[in-house]
């Protein structure tokens, strides 16, 4: 990979702009959003807090059960990195506000020709 296709400008716009699509969507639980950036297919992975999901079922099944209470967040050291022009990811922090607890969330994003997509994605609490 050569190092001139990281982080050229106009990729990472579009990766952070989906991210941040991503997020907004979370927090105000649109699950159409969320699951339009999810990768269609049995392979996307999504290791939560409390459970481990295999493929976009498990995953949408999940979205469409949880409650759509205490989602709010405030991101922090959010490092977003594109490494060509079709793959990416995104690393942050979050907090809530009844929590002392600190999240960590991973993404990798890939760019198909319906758009970018999380075909991977992790997210855990620390203490």
């Amino acid at each position: 990979m050569m190092r001139d296709n990281i982080d050229r400008p106009a990729v990472l716009n579009e990766v952070t702009a989906a991210f941040y699509r991503y997020e907004q969507a979370l927090i105000t639980n649109d699950v159409a959003v969320l699951d339009e950036l999810f990768w269609e297919d049995a392979r996307t992975v999504r290791f939560g807090a409390t459970e481990n999901l295999y493929g976009i079922e498990q995953i949408r099944a999940f979205r469409n059960g949880r409650s759509p209470k205490g989602l709010d967040r405030q991101l922090r050291n959010t490092v977003i990195t594109t490494f060509s022009d079709d793959l990416a990811v995104a690393s942050t922090e979050f907090t809530r506000e009844d929590s002392d607890k600190i999240g960590r969330q991973m993404q990798t994003w890939v760019r198909f020709a319906s758009g970018w997509k999380i075909v991977a994605a992790h997210v855990s609490l620390m203490g």
